[in-house]
């Protein structure tokens, strides 16, 4: 069965041109003046070993209806949802326009896979263009001219890919991501329980396991080594690490207590979620705020457990707790905190529950089309200022880098300007639209890269 192409954007970007191509025969017009396609066309050809249907569509322009554009527009539209790929062609050499953007909006929403062809690249002028494009929110541009055929070989890997499992069509982003999701409930998550002499962390990990496997008592200290149990949970592996206590480095005292805290640090820097464990008669103290400091600078995931709460003051030690979060803890905005009694085996649930939930988080990868219109919205409510240096800052686009934490770069005309209180900004509305609460973000600013340099 022929993998279904359809060719869509505005008008005199080369969409015919494109489809002259890949049939192999001047089969539609072309001309410089704009709208010159009316209607759709589609036709069965084979691309080297691709059996293919290509459809050339009329460029978008808005219309009222029942206009003779609109009615142009709907053929397009149809043509969209028939097709198994959409190929979003652009001008690189004006740039991003107008419709452009009001067309990707539309194409979007059609939930298709795009390949997004930057057309008209024979020279260097169209850098700018290249840049623009991720804007649109399609993905990276493939460099290319319809008419000097260049950045065929490229386009045709990239169906080839689409061609594989059309039939059946998923879109393989969302294939792998499925795929991954399953894979990741299997990878066991390490977990370290950390926190001060005495709030009752091999308490909780015995709670935790149901069964007596660590020495618990009053008496501070009792946990020298880092202790690795597994756990299974709701379909979750988790292999749980008790911790020796943290004491304030000044008191730390003796070779084994030394030892006792390198172990401890080691195993925080290895976890992928941090349990921080409090006395609620004693939430957040000085001690605390550099243990959590600690585990949010390595870029571990962090979840607040307030233990002894049946025997808390609970209105004191909330109000403590969310005021020093507030004050001196604001890089973990939104952190979980869960009320526990270890002893009486209460909130354990509600625990690992904001354990799975802060994992998923810090293993979120957002995809690009979101993430660049999010990009987009957020510059238009509030533009970058005047940099440091006193330079205009033009902020092209960003694209997330890594998980475990979230890593995105911003690609921008003056990296080294931008003020970091534009950086909290965007910070702030990232964690509030993509819901990030309570996990450490990155980003790095970088000079965006000439697309022309291997060339």
């Amino acid at each position: 069965m022929a993998l279904k192409v359809a060719i869509v954007g505005r008008p005199n970007v080369g969409k015919s041109t494109l489809f002259n191509r890949l049939v192999g025969k001047k089969l539609a017009l072309v001309h410089d003046l704009p709208g010159v396609t009316r209607d759709r066309k589609e036709i069965n050809t084979k691309y080297k070993d691709l059996e293919l249907t290509v459809i050339d569509t009329a460029g978008y322009e808005e219309a009222t209806v029942g206009q003779m554009e609109e009615r142009m527009w709907q053929q397009t539209h149809r043509a969209i949802d028939e097709s198994d790929v959409v190929l979003f062609l652009f001008d690189a050499r004006s740039g991003i326009q107008a419709y452009d953007e009001h067309f990707a909006d539309l194409v979007r929403k059609c939930q298709k896979p795009v390949i997004l062809l930057a057309n008209k690249c024979e020279g260097k002028a169209q850098e700018l263009g290249i840049y623009e494009a991720y804007r649109l929110g399609l993905g990276k541009p493939l460099i290319f001219s319809a008419e000097h055929s260049i950045g065929f070989d490229e386009l045709y890997v990239q169906l080839k890919s689409f061609d594989t499992a059309h039939e059946n069509f998923v879109d393989h982003a969302v294939a792998e991501e499925l795929a991954d999701m399953d894979a990741f409930k299997q990878r066991p998550i390490q977990i370290a329980v950390v926190g001060r002499p005495n709030v009752g962390k091999s308490t909780l990990v015995n709670a935790l396991l149901n069964d007596e496997r660590m020495l618990t008592g009053p008496e501070a200290g009792l946990t020298r080594d880092a202790i690795t149990s597994k756990l299974s949970w709701k379909g979750w592996q988790l292999h749980l690490v008790d911790t020796a206590g943290l004491r304030k480095q000044a008191k730390v005292s003796g070779a084994i207590e030394k030892m006792s805290v390198e172990s401890t640090l080691y195993a925080a820097n290895m976890a992928q979620v941090v349990i921080l464990v409090l006395d609620a008669d004693g939430v957040l103290d000085k001690q605390d705020l550099t243990i959590a400091r600690k585990v949010l600078d390595e870029g571990r995931a962090l979840v607040i457990a307030l233990n002894k709460w049946d025997i808390a003051d609970k209105k004191e030690a909330l109000d403590k707790l969310n005021d020093r979060l507030q004050t001196s803890l604001t890089q973990a905005d939104g952190v979980p905190t869960v009320t526990i009694s270890a002893l009486k085996k209460r909130g354990l649930d509600k625990l690992l529950s904001a354990v799975i939930k802060v994992y998923e988080r810090w293993n979120v990868r957002i995809p690009t089309a979101p993430l660049n219109q999010w990009f987009r919205d957020v510059q238009e409510q509030n533009p970058a200022p005047l940099g440091k240096n006193k330079r205009r800052i033009k902020l092209k686009y960003i694209t997330q880098a890594k998980t475990r934490p979230p890593s995105f770069y911003i690609f921008s005309s003056n990296p080294e300007g931008l003020p970091d209180s534009y950086l909290r900004y965007l910070t702030n509305q990232l964690r509030d639209t993509f819901n990030l609460h309570g996990i450490p973000l990155r980003f790095t600013v970088r000079k965006a890269d000439n697309p022309y340099a291997e060339h």
